[in-house]
């Protein structure tokens, strides 16, 4: 089993280069099966997920080179509109291939995603809004077979602001005739960065970021070069990270207003935090107290994929804060994690709250997802004597070079594994 084995007590202090964001380059990478030639793509994690994606690309025949955080895909080649079970269950992103094979292929052969077990991620959301521009869906036990050569593009209205929906629809919008409205449509940034591919590759969608997406379908698409936004996830990780070990870190190549519900609650708490045009610069000062009430909510509230990093913040310095989750029902398995370091909390379906602050201990925890893994190595580098985190499959899936970047910090964390 592969795991991270952290000796903790270290303050870190340097300057990270954000890298691009998982969850912009996962839909992109799937939306340029809907484009003609090569696509020159910058700022591509090196992260398992984006391995999955690649490996799944290249089974439907497309042409992948990728070297660093540079890609280049060209789908000339494709000759399959069908993605085997294994690969899908890889990660649940790879669902985002049904829209975008839609439209390629007027078709597309898929099984339940897989992915972190945080709770219910039902797809319903999705299928219905592909109904709507006129799937038709087939299922068998194991598989589901959507069919839909002539869409119709119409008004979709989501129950909930799905950022997985969003952007399947989208991307099946694509080949739809007319025009099509997503009605409150999530508004992450990661939506955005979509929306400017796809209309850099001769797509025409307008309203990314706002609660009403605009997709005018049947438009030729073309590969084009794209740079990859930065990872908010990421840079609000190492945010926290450094300043729950006391320390100072410089974020270089991030907007500071994709973290400004996080900025706020370390300003209110005493840390300094300065920011400016592509940067974030933050420094704990030994005096700081955090004591707040945290409801995660779709953007641009507290993302939920901050949520166990925060927490793990607060065991160190944010007695009697409250942490509600308000997205995933399964997202606070890492607190009994984090009880075994000597945590005070107390934890509820979906509440976490913070009782007293006590010096945590070094032990041997489990990941048991990607965010609530990246908490318990926060947690690791916050204590006393030695940690090991074992799973750390999950945490690879999100963060890129993580054990370099955190030993540039000043961090003493090492890996192995079968």
């Amino acid at each position: 089993m592969d795991s991270y084995h952290i000796k903790g007590g270290n303050v870190l202090r340097g300057y990270i280069e954000v890298s691009g964001a998982k969850n912009a380059a996962l839909p992109i990478l799937a939306a340029t099966v809907a484009t003609r030639g090569e696509n020159l793509l910058r700022g591509c994690p090196e992260i398992s997920d984006v391995h999955s994606m690649v490996r799944i690309l290249r089974s439907l025949g497309c042409t992948i080179k990728w070297e660093g955080e540079k890609m280049s895909v060209n789908t000339d080649s494709m000759t399959e509109c069908r993605i085997s079970d294994g690969l899908m269950k890889e990660m649940r992103s790879s669902v985002f291939l049904a829209g975008a094979l839609l439209s390629r292929c007027g078709e597309a052969v898929i099984s339940n995603p897989g992915g972190c077990n945080i709770g219910k991620r039902p797809i319903d959301m999705h299928l219905n809004g592909l109904k709507q521009l006129g799937v038709h869906i087939s299922h068998t036990e194991d598989h589901l077979l959507l069919q839909g050569s002539d869409l119709e593009g119409t008004d979709i209205t989501l129950p909930y602001p799905s950022v997985g929906a969003t952007e399947n629809i989208m991307l099946a919008a694509l080949s739809a005739k007319g025009c099509t409205r997503i009605i409150n449509s999530a508004r992450e940034p990661e939506i955005v960065d979509l929306q400017n591919y796809i209309n850099k590759c001769g797509g025409k969608i307008e309203g990314a970021g706002t609660g009403m997406i605009i997709v005018e379908g049947r438009r030729q698409l073309t590969g084009c070069c794209h740079k990859i936004m930065p990872d908010r996830i990421e840079a609000g990780t190492y945010l926290i990270m450094a300043l729950a070990t006391g320390g100072e870190i410089l974020l270089k190549g991030i907007d500071h207003r994709l973290l400004a519900p996080l900025i706020d609650i370390l300003q209110k708490a005493g840390y300094r935090v300065e920011t400016g045009y592509g940067f974030i610069y933050a420094c704990a000062l030994g005096k700081e107290k955090i004591c707040c009430k945290v409801d995660t909510s779709p953007y641009p509230g507290f993302p939920t994929d901050l949520q166990p990093q925060l927490t793990a913040l607060l065991t160190v310095i944010g007695e009697g804060s409250a942490v509600n989750e308000n997205i995933f029902e399964k997202r606070l398995k890492y607190g009994e994690q984090l009880k075994k370091m000597g945590a005070d909390i107390e934890i509820y379906e979906k509440k976490v709250i913070i009782k007293n602050n006590k010096i945590l201990y070094g032990a041997d925890i489990v990941a048991q997802d990607l965010r609530g893994g990246a908490a318990l190595i926060i947690a690791g580098l916050a204590a006393q004597g030695e940690t090991t985190v074992a799973n750390a499959k999950y945490i690879k899936r999100g963060y890129s070079r993580l054990t370099n970047k955190i030993t540039g910090l000043g961090g003493v964390i090492t890996e192995d594994g079968n």
